[in-house]
């Protein structure tokens, strides 16, 4: 009988352990967020968040949320706000795509980070621009 009792704690036990570890390994961390990148993950270079990632830093988003929006000489991009990522046609995308090869590659992750903040989709035609930009940016830093 004693075995049998002492079979189910040790067991108990064992499963709480295995449980624990692998909820912990689960669960992403603030620095695993912010060093991975690719696959959608976050790209993020100088503490900008890029926007073009599934998993948002949610603070650095609502710290900036209560800053002024910086814009990057692209006002005229405000006319897409809310617009669908994948609605562009190819002279919008183009009107997006001349912002970004007149700013300076540092800047990038932030303008990024205005548009979202701004409800301003970034047109897909433009993402797989884009993300090598912030990737040469985040290995520079």
């Amino acid at each position: 009988m004693w075995y049998l009792v002492s079979g189910i704690i040790i067991l108990g036990v064992t499963a709480a352990i295995i449980g624990y570890f692998g909820n912990r390994k689960r669960q992403p961390t603030k620095n695993s967020e912010t060093e991975t990148a690719g696959n959608n993950a976050n790209p993020v270079v100088s503490g900008e968040c890029c926007g073009q990632h599934k998993i948002c830093e949610r603070d650095r988003l609502l710290a900036a949320a209560g800053k002024k929006i910086e814009y990057y000489d692209d006002e005229e991009l405000d006319a897409y706000r809310g617009k669908e990522s994948d609605r562009y046609n190819e002279n919008e995308t183009e009107e997006f795509r001349e912002v970004l090869y007149t700013m300076h590659e540092t800047d990038v992750a932030g303008w990024l980070c205005s548009l979202q903040l701004r409800g301003i989709n970034l047109p897909d035609q433009l993402k797989d621009e884009v993300l090598p930009i912030i990737e040469e940016q985040r290995k520079k830093n």
